[in-house]
């Protein structure tokens, strides 16, 4: 059967002078144009855009939740069929004979630095401690949170949110990159992933706007990992210097103050520009060797200090639920509920109420103690067993706002950074097949998360469960909770000692994070060239800047991460459907190169 060569003719103009030389125009005028667009609304007028785009991402969330779970079961199950198929799973990027350029081992570092980064510090105990207190298996009533019951289904939960589901995430845009830059020699830029679907149309604008939705995610995850890297980054600085004019002190517990954060978020990105204007041999290739030697020391002091023990029961016993409840967790998407649902679901005697009762029975965050104590007059004096059923009928709503503010933000997340992790990973993995891609970058590094969530956030969760931290890691911010769990673990001048090394080591995970982001934004509005001009750098470098200041001013009282959280939820959406069709090209790309190959033999 005869079929003929596939498009690979990908033209993207890059200007020959001037400021803008080796880059295109236009994928750089129109991110940045965006960008700064974002930067003078928050500016301007910060109480419109904080409101504007958190009314924005809710009504995304009701419509586009089940889109968001669903393809991202899809995407794990598509490369999970891609490593068994023998044909496909045997092909070497770059060709027979072609050498991995890396040994296993810096392949793998580089990988797990460039996927994660700050985010392990930030939610080793925030994470496993968040959902033990609040996971669909609580807000149904069926166990109590902060529960020893809880901590199963508080597992299950963190596993999802760091396992295979969000590796696969990065490898179904690392693999398609890597697949068309090193089988068919085309540009390590996103529009390459399409060809197979809109061949020479990527030549034109519609190739210009694929690369900066890539851009836009890119910016968009890292200002939010850079957002609550800051914050726990300026939260180990108040356990250190106690500088209270970084804090706001005024809430039940201290949380880093607009000022505080604005001071950290200079200094780390004043920093993240020097390391990329270095050179990623100089910058980001020392850095991530510190982070990693660093890493190690603080999960040795966990395995030695913590509880070690309770730990490893808690892998073991976690990974078999999360692989028994696979299937639920990859499909289970739910929708929001009408009041007239709500209303069509309660007991005869509470229906007039069914206004005054909505609002407490379908709070995701809340509880059946919490309902009832807040219902005043007549809906107060409502039987028990009614009140019991009222709350029952509003459990859709709480699942839908459970899953649509926690999973399908994590999903966002790791949507926006795949541009960022996914070109990385490419870059890395030229000599490798597709199997060992897939294997190498979706499950051995979730089995590694795994180890580290349960390793640190079991640790402040049997502090909890003994007793020994008498609430004092729970009533933490997230951002504090790393440093109050060491309190409860340590004392004296070794305490301070790895308080300092964990504030380094967040300092390093976020200027690395910086630093890449600024690299591979530049790599894609290059056409795929990696070396790039260092003032492109630092232009990048002060718009990230601006975006993450600006909209941490927006928040006003508020959360000063929302405003950052609510944007890159809504950025990523395009992305998402990107990379969906990613997977459709790229199955097109295999079935047809197959059909190639047997014809050329």
């Amino acid at each position: 059967m005869s079929i003929k060569p596939p498009f690979t003719n990908l033209e993207i103009n890059r200007s020959s002078k001037g400021f803008y030389e080796g880059h295109s125009i236009e994928i750089a005028l129109l991110s940045k144009g965006i960008m700064v667009a974002l930067v003078l609304w928050a500016l301007i007028w910060p109480a419109s855009a904080n409101g504007v785009l958190g009314s924005l991402n809710w009504s995304l969330l009701e419509t586009f939740n089940g889109f968001y779970i669903v393809i991202v079961g899809a995407f794990i199950f598509f490369l999970a069929a891609l490593a068994i198929l023998p044909g496909i799973g045997k092909l070497r990027l770059g060709g027979e004979g072609v050498k991995p350029e890396f040994s296993d081992f810096s392949w793998f570092s580089m990988m797990f630095g460039a996927g994660l980064g700050v985010g392990l510090m930030v939610f080793a105990t925030a994470e496993p401690l968040g959902l033990w207190g609040s996971n669909p298996v609580v807000v149904s009533g069926e166990v109590s949170g902060n529960s020893e019951e809880a901590l199963q289904s508080a597992y299950r939960y963190t596993y999802l949110h760091y396992g295979f589901h969000a590796w696969a995430i990065y490898v179904v845009t690392g693999l398609s990159l890597a697949y068309y830059a090193y089988t068919r020699n085309m540009p390590l830029t996103i529009r390459s992933a399409l060809t197979p679907l809109f061949g020479r149309l990527l030549n034109g604008f519609l190739g210009h706007v694929v690369d900066v939705l890539g851009v836009v995610a890119t910016i968009l995850g890292v200002s939010v990992t850079i957002g609550f890297g800051v914050s726990q980054f300026i939260d180990g600085l108040y356990a250190i210097t106690g500088m209270e004019w970084i804090m706001n002190l005024s809430g039940d517990a201290p949380t880093p103050s607009t000022v505080g954060l604005l001071a950290g978020l200079i200094v780390i990105m004043g920093l993240s520009i020097l390391s990329a204007v270095s050179g990623v041999g100089r910058g980001v290739k020392y850095l991530s060797n510190l982070n990693l030697v660093l890493s190690l020391i603080l999960l040795l002091v966990f395995v030695i200090f913590g509880s070690f023990i309770f730990a490893m029961s808690t892998y073991v016993s976690a990974l078999v639920d999360y692989l028994l409840n696979f299937l639920s967790l990859s499909f289970g998407a739910y929708g929001p509920q009408s009041a007239a649902d709500f209303a069509a679901g309660l007991p005869a005697d509470a229906a007039p109420f069914a206004d005054a009762l909505r609002g407490g029975a379908t709070n995701a965050w809340g509880s059946f103690d919490g309902f009832v104590s807040g219902l005043e007059g007549d809906a107060a004096a409502l039987p028990a067993a009614t009140l019991e059923a009222v709350y029952a009928a509003g459990e859709p709503q709480r699942q839908f706002g459970w899953q649509s503010g926690w999973t399908t933000f994590y999903w966002a997340w790791w949507i926006a950074f795949s541009p960022f992790v996914g070109l990385f990973l490419a870059r890395i993995s030229k000599g490798r097949t597709i199997r060992e891609f897939i294997i190498g970058c979706v499950f051995a590094p979730a089995l590694v998360c795994f180890a580290w969530m349960t390793i640190l956030g079991g640790t402040a969760i049997d502090l909890e469960l003994t007793g020994g931290a008498d609430g004092a890691i729970i009533g933490a911010s997230n951002t504090a909770k790393l440093f109050v769990t060491l309190g409860e673990m340590l004392s004296g001048p070794f305490l301070s000692l790895i308080t300092v090394m964990c504030v380094v080591l967040i300092l390093t995970f976020l200027v690395t994070s910086a630093d890449s982001g600024i690299l591979v934004m530049n790599t894609i509005m290059s056409g795929g060239d990696q070396e790039v001009g260092n003032k492109h750098k630092i232009v990048w470098g002060l718009i990230l800047t601006a975006v993450i200041g600006t909209l941490i001013l927006a928040a006003g009282e508020n959360n000063p991460l929302d405003a950052l959280r609510n944007a890159m939820i809504i950025g990523a959406l395009p992305f998402t459907m990107v990379m969906g069709l990613m997977c459709v090209a790229l199955a097109k790309a295999l079935y047809r190169d197959g059909i190639r190959n047997k014809s050329d033999s």
